[in-house]
């Protein structure tokens, strides 16, 4: 099959002709149809988070349609359309029992750990492959198994309900699923902090309160717009210390800030005066569970998760193309998520 793989750290990726996996009993065949490109895969590609072993598959985003099942998949049947969950777990360990397998003893992420989408065809275990509507086009299914399903997670772990106001910090592709899921959830006001002004803008175009980053401070900003209280919840999903550190302090008594951006600064805080004397919380957040995959897909088909067709760009899998892309994504001014269209419908 053809297959695009990471065969040496800091160069461009590569062309390859590779076998067709066999799977085990327990495992499914999948025929790719789309696959995401992200911002992890740039990291991976440039060295920056380590990958175990080399050639690699990347991609971990990523839908299609069942070609195979093992003799103990019993839900799942050749020709399904699926969705994959990234996170392959044992489902025994104390983490995978209380359904928290990003901790998973033995776990492994598809596209870091093990070959993943930028293929032809891809093995995942029967429990990593998840019904996809076919309301839901492949493309979408593909992505919002990250960037939507890590967001949705960051409002789950920051106990997000209704008729709260939120301050979302970044927005990229988390940013963009992490509005719509809020105002899905019936969230009061919502802000989104940016610098960009092609983002600003189209995040006001989705009904939030655009706060640009430069023209002031945004917790200024932010406590003006509020009468000075705050928000309830904080999402920073840029990655910097100095974001996470106005994330917490834009917050109102009772606040959550959590936290998703990934950065090796370190950021300081005042216990008393910004944590304890308004009962706030700072929250980390790690990828997300497959028990909340479901709830993600029903807010998909419902129309409440939407990527129209000018926030998709389509590439081919071909190696000039997906390089091409991962180049550009340090670059891009604005949230269009780029997908690898495989195969067609």
């Amino acid at each position: 099959m053809r297959a695009v793989r990471l065969t040496q750290v800091g160069k461009p990726l590569e062309n390859a002709d590779v076998p067709v996996p066999e799977i085990e009993p327990t495992e499914v065949l999948i025929r790719v149809a789309a696959a995401g490109i992200c911002h992890s895969d740039a990291h991976y590609r440039a060295g920056i988070s380590e990958i175990d072993r080399l050639p690699l598959t990347l991609g971990h985003e990523v839908a299609g349609r069942v070609e195979e099942v093992g003799s103990d998949v019993t839900r799942l049947s050749a020709g399904d359309r699926v969705c994959v969950h990234y996170l392959v777990h044992c489902g025994s360990c104390e983490f995978c029992v209380r359904g928290l397998e990003q901790f998973c003893r033995s776990g492994q992420m598809i596209g870091k750990h093990r070959d993943g989408g930028y293929a032809e065809f891809i093995k995942v275990p029967g429990p990593n492959a998840f019904p996809l509507p076919d309301e839901i086009p492949f493309e979408v299914g593909a992505i919002m198994m990250c960037s939507s399903a890590t967001a949705l997670h960051a409002l789950n772990k920051a106990r997000f309900k209704a008729g709260e106001s939120v301050a979302i910090f970044g927005f990229g592709g988390l940013g963009f699923s992490a509005l719509q899921l809020a105002r899905a959830f019936d969230c009061e006001d919502v802000y989104v902090v940016e610098i960009n002004p092609a983002k600003l803008a189209s995040a006001a175009r989705m009904g939030a309160i655009a706060i640009d980053g430069r023209s002031a401070d945004p917790v200024e900003q932010i406590k003006e717009a509020t009468a000075g209280t705050g928000v309830d919840v904080a999402l920073e999903l840029i990655g910097s210390a100095k974001t996470m550190r106005q994330a917490v302090l834009c917050l109102g008594p009772l606040g959550r800030a959590a936290l998703v951006g990934l950065t090796a600064e370190s950021m300081s805080i005042h216990p008393y005066t910004e944590l304890i004397n308004k009962e706030a919380e700072i929250i980390g957040v790690s990828d997300h569970l497959a028990t909340e995959l479901s709830a993600l897909i029903d807010l998909a088909r419902s129309g409440k998760l939407r990527f129209p067709p000018e926030t998709l760009r389509v590439v081919d899998l071909d190696a000039v193309q997906i390089n091409a892309s991962l180049d550009a994504l340090q670059d891009s001014i604005d949230h269009v998520r780029t997908v690898i269209k495989v195969t067609s419908e």
